[in-house]
């Protein structure tokens, strides 16, 4: 017997839909803005929360902390899965990494960031090892410490090992056993370990990991960011320690420059170049969401194709959750003469939600391409409108991860109690039911934040579009009608696909 969420219901869809509509009205006949750029603020200096901020970047020992804690968690999860029960809602290691940590680190991203790559523990225990620091520098750098080659300084990698991470988590079914949710962990600090000792810096963070590099998009979209409080006080800076480190600091992992950051897609929050800086010159600054995406957006080719990527594994994770996904899954098997483990037809399907937003995207920018004005090429509008599949990949994966939190998450507190599941069955169907009847908000509560996450969604990437094609195409008020149809075409068609979605019973995760 399976249990089932339910669907986000159609009274809250409709008013959601007239949002929507209204503001795609809005970006086709508004003025074109003059450009000016958004505001930010410091946070270290606003009331309250200033003290805090001042308190974190003042000495490497709070975030020394959180990364101790970060680590005794993770070795925890690696311990339950090994050594515990087999039942995967009694064990703390599918309950944690699958129920509390994959979908609060989205959530996350709302209000912190790429914050969770200052703390990641697996990065953290591979430069313990490596390196034999707790945080000050290891000067000269431990192991070989090559150059990446220029074949690997993109995130072509990352993206096969997020495909390669979806197909385990749905395919393989490890989200299910816990030991497997073990190995894959200790994947994660194997690859963290080969490349720290292989190469310089933390070329496995910037170029290869599935999650920091999900996140690192994600965060584009965040509301805060590590930049500098005074401009021009970087510009006149000619030692760049935030770029170099200092005696006691280690420099910027991923070769950034604090003076000229203007995205956080490869910004890991590792505090380095807060507590390298002589001048006391980096903190936490405040700006308006999606300001980044919007305004600061060059995205390459590469890159273009990850954030398409996302909007289609996002997708594809609430589809294998409809209670109608095994009999799709054993149509596909059927049509093509499959009958042991379905393994071919999964990726069949798989693959198919990657290419039907993508193809998506792909023609409503040989669309825009053919009512813009002249002077872009295809490959420009494809890289530079990119970014609008940002939001719509995010509201959705906050949204359905939503439904997993607040549904399936209530029994945490006996799962910690006993850790390894000793002595323990497997949930009943009663056990089940109640615990799926007993969210840790109210359900009405879940429906309206997840249609306010359709509609913010909508805002960020009509937005986004109608900001990158004014760049692309001019700021022309008479033609930006012409290109902007198309992509707001593509933004509806995907959020709609997201609502159906969202709107569907969805089977619990176990």
């Amino acid at each position: 017997m399976t249990m089932q969420h339910a669907g986000l219901p159609w009274f809250w869809i409709v008013p959601a839909a007239t949002a929507m509509i209204m503001i795609a009205l809005w970006s086709l006949f508004a003025r074109p803005s003059l450009g000016a750029p958004s505001p930010s603020v410091n946070l270290a200096a606003v009331p309250l929360i200033g003290g805090v901020v001042r308190f974190l970047n003042a000495t490497p020992y709070p975030l020394l902390s959180t990364k101790v804690i970060a680590v005794a968690l993770y070795l925890a999860v690696i311990a339950a899965g090994l050594f515990g029960t087999p039942y995967p809602e009694r064990n703390l290691a599918t309950v944690l990494v699958w129920n509390l940590w994959w979908p609060l680190v989205v959530v996350s991203v709302f209000f912190l960031g790429s914050a969770w790559c200052g703390v990641c523990p697996w990065d953290t225990l591979a430069s313990w090892i490596i390196r034999r620091r707790l945080f000050r520098r290891a000067n000269p750098h431990p192991g070989l410490n090559l150059r990446v080659p220029s074949y690997l300084r993109n995130v072509w990698l990352a993206l096969i090992l997020f495909i390669g991470l979806t197909w385990l988590e749905l395919g393989a079914n490890v989200s299910a056993v816990p030991f497997a949710t073990a190995v894959l962990a200790l994947v994660m600090l194997l690859l963290s370990l080969i490349f720290l000792f292989v190469f310089e810096r933390k070329a496995f963070c910037r170029y290869a990991c599935p999650v920091g590099r999900t996140l690192g998009f994600y965060s584009r979209l965040a509301p805060v960011a590590l930049r500098p409080t005074d401009q021009p006080t970087c510009d006149r800076c000619r030692t760049l320690e935030c770029f170099n480190g200092s005696n006691e600091i280690e420099p910027c992992p991923t070769h950034l420059t604090m003076g000229g950051l203007k995205q956080n897609t490869y910004c890991l929050s590792c505090g380095n170049c807060v507590l390298s800086c002589p001048h006391k010159n980096v903190s936490w600054r405040l700006r308006p969401m999606g300001t980044e995406a919007r305004e600061r957006a060059r995205p390459k080719w590469d890159e273009a194709w990850f954030m398409l990527a996302l909007l289609g594994i996002t997708s594809f994770h609430g589809f294998t959750m409809l209670p109608f996904w095994s009999d799709w899954a054993t149509f596909i098997a059927r049509v093509i003469g499959e009958r042991d483990n379905y393994l071919v037809s999964f990726i069949l399907s798989m693959m198919g939600w990657f290419v039907i937003p993508a193809a998506i995207y792909a023609a409503a920018i040989g669309w825009a391409h053919i009512r813009a004005p002249r002077g872009a090429s295809y490959r420009q509008l494809f890289t530079g409108f990119a970014f609008t599949a940002l939001p719509l990949a995010f509201a959705y994966h906050l949204a359905h991860n939503m439904s997993h939190l607040l549904r399936e998450s209530g029994d945490i507190a006996s799962v910690a109690l006993n850790p390894l599941g000793i002595g323990l069955d497997p949930l009943s169907a009663m056990e089940k039911h109640e615990r799926m009847m007993n969210p840790l908000f109210p359900e009405p509560l879940l429906f309206a934040v997840q249609a306010g996450l359709f509609v913010l969604g909508f805002w960020l990437a009509a937005r986004i579009a109608r900001n990158r094609g004014l760049d692309l195409l001019g700021r022309n008020s008479n033609a930006v009608a012409g290109w902007l149809l198309p992509m707001l075409t593509f933004i509806g068609t995907i959020t709609a696909l997201n609502l159906w979605l969202t709107a569907q019973d969805m089977v619990m995760r176990f």
